[in-house]
């Protein structure tokens, strides 16, 4: 039995509204994102596919894969994606301490911030996007009093999960999107199978039904 939704129900986005679960506008824009990298040729394949369709997309970056591949992360920057805190070791929040926690998260944004190159200071938000979606309240609040914006999501499109088919993959990744619609892939080994399938194919989808991609702010 799959634990998870594919859309965010309303009750939980107004439950925990200090996170940005989406980004209501009016211009029909939707937001990519993507967790777990940089991993390599998975990542670059991403690139080459957001780059085919002049699409920008925001990357939620484990620490130590931005601190073992280093080449990949900046390539991220250089094609003009905008890159956000997942922290070093993909920590869930819920079995986690918060000094712990905390501790983890800036040791990646310390890895992020040695890793930008220069002129591109000012991409660096503070976007963090908590593994699992685990989070604890108590943590939600030291963080965003450090000045982080935690960034959760609308469209789940479950890649990762390797029970389902990459179909299925593509009809969570289209189906229930709408205007500021955040949507989740992952640019990670485990979940290519389905990312491989999916994720052109989703562009192309939501493009013909009038979404515009964009970045999140």
């Amino acid at each position: 039995m799959n634990l998870y939704w594919i859309k965010t129900p309303q009750i939980i986005k107004r439950l925990f509204s200090n996170q940005v679960w989406d980004i209501p506008n009016k211009e029909n824009k939707i937001y990519l994102t993507f967790d777990d990298g940089p991993t390599p040729e998975i990542t670059e394949w991403v690139l080459g596919i957001l780059k085919e369709n002049n699409i920008k997309a925001t990357f939620f970056c484990i620490g130590k894969n931005i601190k073992k591949y280093p080449d990949i992360f900046n390539n991220v920057i250089n094609n003009g994606h905008r890159t956000g805190n997942h922290t070093f070791n993909h920590k869930n929040g819920w079995k986690t301490t918060n000094f712990e926690y905390l501790q983890n998260i800036e040791l990646c944004q310390s890895e992020i911030l040695s890793r930008k190159l220069s002129g591109l200071k000012s991409e660096i938000l503070n976007l963090f996007r908590p593994p699992y979606g685990k989070i604890r309240p108590s943590q939600s609040k030291k963080l965003q009093k450090k000045g982080y914006k935690i960034i959760m999501w609308d469209i789940l499109t479950a890649d990762f999960d390797e029970s389902i088919s990459k179909e299925k993959c593509l009809e969570n990744a289209t189906q229930k999107v709408t205007s500021g619609s955040i949507i989740v892939f992952h640019d990670s080994v485990k979940a290519f199978a389905n990312l491989e399938y999916a994720l052109p194919k989703a562009i192309q989808i939501l493009k013909e039904k009038g979404f515009v991609f964009d970045l999140i702010q």
